[in-house]
């Protein structure tokens, strides 16, 4: 068991030399249907709600905001859970928006669910559009200012697309209990590659496929060590990510469950970067930040983005169900 997963892990490190991609999130493993639909209803408690805001380039140009928004649950062994994506980026306010509905089952190769697969669907609506009069052209330039009044000649068809899309995803869970496990998927989306160009020339968007693996091992009744890996790809563009954390357990005066974490990671050819989080009972805040290295140094100075996360679970109160009652004696 263990020699397979090092042997997956390696594959991740060392398949392919990847340029990372401008729109991103680095704390993925809190942005859980982002990733793979598999993940709809995969935590303990009824209903989760996650939050995620990325705000990146902001020392470069105008910045990249990116927002997610999706909420879970499952009835028995079916998960099931709604996302949505949002992202701006640029002078012309580019936007691309996704609503994605998401499916998963669990299926328990074994009667104490040592052994967990999860099968998973993802579809819904993906839309774009971009603001043309907020951008500007050679044309406006006179040969000797730029007269942003002055005429682009460029004839747009459309500002805007909308088109559905559908995903997959697979994920097996290894577990001998809350604090020693492993967590491994791949997921695929887009797969019906929908028309994304603004004129009459068909752009299919490309399929982006993720695959990632990630581990809890306990070291001792205070600590544990969570790594991960990452490895995403869309059409030319590959990113790979590798990092862990560590989670300390605190003695709350109220007996209450609550943890800090620390963790740092690293995107290759791109950034590394730091994180923290918090968790108090059924609420967790995490933050992280980017320091870029890649080529765009010069203008970004080594400020890439930073990026927030908030999940809340609600477990709601089962009573104990009583299968008989005794009679006392003195009745």
């Amino acid at each position: 068991m263990y020699k397979y997963l090092w042997v997956l892990l390696l594959s991740f490190l060392i398949e392919h030399i990847s340029i990372a991609q401008d729109i991103h999130w680095s704390q993925y493993n809190d942005n859980q249907l982002f990733q793979n639909p598999a993940n709809a209803g995969h935590f303990e408690g009824d209903y989760r709600f996650i939050g995620n805001y990325r705000d990146q380039w902001r020392s470069v140009t105008v910045p990249f905001s990116t927002m997610a928004l999706s909420v879970d649950s499952r009835y028995q062994n079916i998960g099931f859970g709604l996302s949505m994506f949002n992202d701006q980026a640029g002078d012309g306010r580019f936007r691309t928006v996704e609503i994605q509905g998401n499916l998963s089952y669990a299926i328990k190769l074994d009667t104490d669910s040592t052994n967990v697969i999860r099968p998973g669907i993802n579809f819904g609506m993906n839309h774009r559009q971009i603001n043309w009069d907020a951008l500007y052209f050679d044309t406006q330039y006179t040969g000797y200012v730029f007269d942003p009044a002055a005429p682009t000649f460029e004839t747009y068809q459309n500002d805007r697309k909308t088109n559905a899309s559908i995903g997959a995803g697979l994920i097996y869970e290894w577990r001998r209990d809350e604090r020693f496990k492993v967590i491994l998927g791949t997921s695929a989306f887009n797969l019906n590659r929908p028309n994304q160009g603004f004129y009459d020339t068909e752009v299919k968007r490309a399929i982006r496929s993720n695959s990632f693996v990630k581990g809890t091992f306990k070291l001792n009744e205070k600590w544990d060590l969570i790594p991960s890996a990452q490895y995403s790809t869309q059409d030319v563009y590959r990113e790979l990510i590798v990092g862990a954390s560590g989670k300390y357990y605190l003695n709350h005066p109220k007996k209450t469950y609550a943890a800090l974490y620390g963790g740092l990671w690293y995107r290759n050819r791109d950034a590394a970067y730091i994180s923290f989080g918090y968790d108090f009972a059924d609420l967790f805040v995490g933050i992280s930040y980017d320091i870029n290295f890649s080529k765009l140094v010069p203008a970004s100075q080594a400020r890439g983005g930073i990026e927030f996360a908030v999940r809340y679970i609600i477990k709601k109160f089962k009573p104990k169900r009583i299968l008989h009652r005794v009679c006392p004696d003195y009745i």
